[in-house]
């Protein structure tokens, strides 16, 4: 039987026309689309294959916002005027420097002198490393932003930050109380100091530290990874804060929200509660020395770690409620610089000046490195 074809410019064959011309166009749109995505993953060889193993007319056309969703974001950064821009730069790059620098600086003064080789010291250096590690996931990206006066920043890369972030954040807050655990079986369990907190005990403690942040920071990034971005994408803040992201999701996030809460509650207030614990317990056995110059002495020695304590929970809790008294994305992002830059920044400058070791060893590794030179 012969088949039935459409006349020559009859309205049939002018619609068949129509519709093969709106099919041809959507599957190039779609196929430029996911090449322009892949390139810059790397697996662009594969994705083209598939384009061409099945053609396009079978794959269901995706609207451009779910594409781009999942490929950036749009970190807003501290602040929008162009004249500002410098300034934060600069400001940042010499806060980073200093931060890296003095707690390098530390790290080497503690290894270099054998009389810090104690488990107050190896606590510290441990902690240096960690504030090493966490302005460098986060001052960077922002330099990078500022210099070239762009904002985006990669699905990956964003989740990656996360990723560092958590681990290094729950770090500081875990090591903290273990130096806090530290400071109560010196002062006030002087005589079996030696046997507790041995060099197998105290690397037992840091492994589990970091094993915890390990553990806690994997189950919340892939949890998120599952959420939907949609047309949203401006982060508001100078990094990606998981909380910040989260709000970007047009899924349903109370889950997610349920996992924050606990895991706050279970490696923040539980580690901040044995700090006060150890510190009331401190301060009891100090009040019962006699000698003022004996409470001085036993005082000193927690003395910078109480006020890198109270600097840290104080700037994070002054975070948690401007959050909460304020709507002001910008204020929020002034607040989180003071315990994500300020903090580690200034943690070397605490122990070097309220610490006579400190000084002293960093004295001799300055004058050693000079005198080899």
């Amino acid at each position: 039987m012969r088949k039935l074809r459409p006349r020559k410019g009859s309205n049939l064959s002018k619609i068949t026309k129509v519709v093969d011309l709106r099919l041809k166009l959507q599957s190039y749109e779609f196929k430029s689309s996911i090449l322009s995505l892949t390139e810059s993953r790397g697996d662009s060889f594969y994705f083209f294959n598939f384009l061409y193993l099945f053609p396009c007319r079978y794959i269901r056309y995706m609207g451009p916002e779910n594409q781009t969703s999942m490929s950036e974001f749009f970190l807003l950064g501290l602040s929008e005027k162009p004249e500002q821009q410098l300034p934060l730069f600069g400001l940042f790059l010499s806060m980073y420097m200093v931060t890296v620098v003095g707690n390098l600086l530390i790290m080497l003064a503690i290894g270099s002198d054998s009389h810090l080789h104690t488990p107050m010291y190896f606590f510290l250096s441990n902690l240096s490393l960690v504030d090493i590690c966490l302005v460098t996931t986060l001052v960077p990206k922002m330099l990078v932003n500022l210099q070239t006066h762009t904002k985006v920043i990669s699905y990956a890369g964003c989740f990656t930050q996360m990723y560092f972030f958590i681990i290094f954040a729950c770090l500081d807050n875990l090591l903290l109380s273990v130096m806090a655990y530290d400071r109560f079986v010196a002062i006030c369990h002087p005589l079996h100091y030696v046997t507790i907190m041995n060099p197998r005990i105290c690397g037992l403690m840091v492994l589990m530290a970091w094993t915890i942040s390990l553990l806690n920071s994997i189950p919340q990034i892939l949890m998120v990874m599952q959420l939907s971005f949609c047309k949203e994408r401006e982060v508001s803040h100078f990094f990606c804060d998981l909380g910040e992201v989260m709000k970007l999701s047009c899924s349903n996030t109370h889950i997610n929200d349920i996992v924050v809460y606990v895991v706050t509650c279970l490696l923040g207030v539980l580690p901040f509660t044995g700090i006060l614990f150890s510190y009331s317990q401190i301060c009891s056995s100090i009040l019962k020395i006699p000698s003022s110059k004996g409470k001085y002495k036993a005082f000193s020695t927690c003395g910078s770690h109480l006020s890198v304590v109270s600097l840290f929970y104080g700037t994070g809790l002054g975070v948690y409620l401007s959050s909460s008294a304020t709507h002001s994305s910008r204020k929020i992002s002034v607040a989180s610089v003071m315990y994500s830059v300020v903090t580690p920044m200034l943690n070397p400058f605490i122990y070097s000046l309220r610490n006579k070791d400190i000084k002293e060893s960093l004295r001799k590794f300055i004058d050693k490195t000079a005198a080899s030179q």
